[in-house]
């Protein structure tokens, strides 16, 4: 089967949660079938990265996306005067739309696979209500607009909170719509499952069953390859690593910093608070000010062994999510002690106290952070569990064959 894969990002490296998932399923499907890669570029992409994907994917393409003040107010009024969500009208690109219409009308693809909602807008573009000569396929790794709902109801911020009222149901008829139109859809978790076939479902009407356009596949990751790091003597060190321009991640290290982290250090004064991710706003940036407050935010980091090997906890405080939090199956490959929110860790399997720990108001969170900080034994088993788990349940190689579901392997085809 020839595949036209449509990606937001280069998928490599996978050093954040939507490479992580694109480059492992695209790295099973191109093992399996023919894949031509069509992905939006970024000046800050390596240049070795479509070098490496073009090891796998028959064809490489890539489309110039930039971010800027004004192209975003140029969005942001175009979606207002059209009553269209902003991050799809965002990420609407004549020039994306042009090199998806040239790759389909070759004729040589048998299905289109669109990695992520927002880039399930070109295949409509291109059916434009009709019915698809090809096999469609959207991989949500969210449910979209809940996690702008979430947003919505823990923003203080009143323009903030206005415009983001004005998003998620914007957003969510939008995913509706994608929904009803593309051949497949693949959840990654149950929950998110059920709530995107709920779209679907009539008002008021009662929950249906699984529906088989719906399958869930989990984000998975390489362990094979993957040593756990090396836990420097006596860390102290709390880490959070992971994108920091996505507003979840922003809203949760600003709730930690500011409700969590004083009460560890009063317990802990020596312990230390890292936060490590690409692009942190000015308001995270802000947290390193004080010179005491033991936070350092380090922005993009190439190599992050050295910051694993100094934690001795790593924190995911999220409270507006939805999909799969790939930063905790990335924690336990690392081998690193875990302290989540319920939210935090939602739709991954998980053992409170074995493999994690769970804490949701703010001394709960601080506990079990000084738990890890001043318990060497539990810090150690959370840290041999967590790796045993991922292993078992959230390795590419053992989970990603539920793909063949949806694309048959040819008879033959390496």
């Amino acid at each position: 089967m020839h595949i036209l894969y449509l990606c937001q990002v280069v998928p490599y490296p996978p050093d954040a949660g939507p490479k992580v998932r694109a480059y492992y399923t695209l790295s099973y499907l191109a093992f399996h079938h023919e894949v031509t890669l069509l992905a939006f570029s970024r000046p800050d992409d390596p240049p070795a990265a479509l070098d490496h994907l073009r090891q796998f994917c028959i064809a490489v393409h890539t489309v110039p996306l930039q971010r800027s003040t004004g192209r975003n107010l140029r969005h942001l009024l175009a979606s207002q005067l059209n009553r269209r969500s902003f991050i799809i009208q965002r990420d609407d690109l004549p020039a994306m739309s042009r090199k998806v219409e040239e790759l389909l009308a070759t004729g040589a693809f048998d299905a289109v696979h669109a990695d992520q909602l927002w880039m399930a807008q070109y295949v409509l573009h291109h059916n434009n209500g009709r019915g698809s000569p090809v096999k469609t396929v959207l991989d949500e790794h969210n449910a979209c607009y809940q996690i702008f709902q979430r947003l919505a109801q823990g923003e203080s911020n009143l323009a903030r909170r206005f415009f983001l009222n004005m998003e998620w149901p914007r957003l969510r008829r939008f995913e509706a719509t994608a929904l009803a139109r593309f051949d497949h859809v693949v959840a990654v978790t149950p929950e998110d499952r059920q709530t995107l076939q709920s779209l679907l479902a009539e008002p008021g009407s009662s929950p249906d069953p699984p529906d088989p356009q719906f399958a869930v596949i989990p984000i998975c990751v390489e362990t094979a390859a993957a040593r756990p790091v090396t836990s420097a003597p006596a860390a102290q060190d709390v880490l959070h690593l992971r994108t920091m321009f996505w507003p979840p991640n922003v809203e949760g290290v600003l709730w930690f910093a500011r409700q969590v982290w004083p009460l560890v250090r009063q317990q802990v004064p020596g312990a230390t608070f890292t936060i490590a991710g690409k692009n942190p706003p000015p308001e995270v940036r802000a947290l390193a000010g004080a010179p005491a407050s033991g936070i350092t935010v380090t922005g993009y980091v190439a190599d992050p062994q050295p910051y694993m090997q100094r934690a001795a906890a790593f924190i995911v405080p999220l409270h507006s999510a939805s999909g799969m939090r790939v930063k905790i199956v990335d924690a336990w490959r690392w081998g690193l002690p875990v302290v989540s929110t319920s939210i935090g860790a939602e739709g991954i399997q998980y053992c409170d106290g074995e493999n994690l720990l769970i804490a949701d108001d703010p001394p709960a969170f601080a506990l079990a952070v000084v738990r890890l900080l001043t318990d060497p034994d539990l810090n150690n088993q959370l840290r041999r569990n967590g790796r045993r788990w991922v292993e078992t349940h959230y390795d590419w190689q053992r989970r990603y064959p539920a793909w063949d579901l949806i694309y048959p392997p040819e008879r033959g085809h390496l």
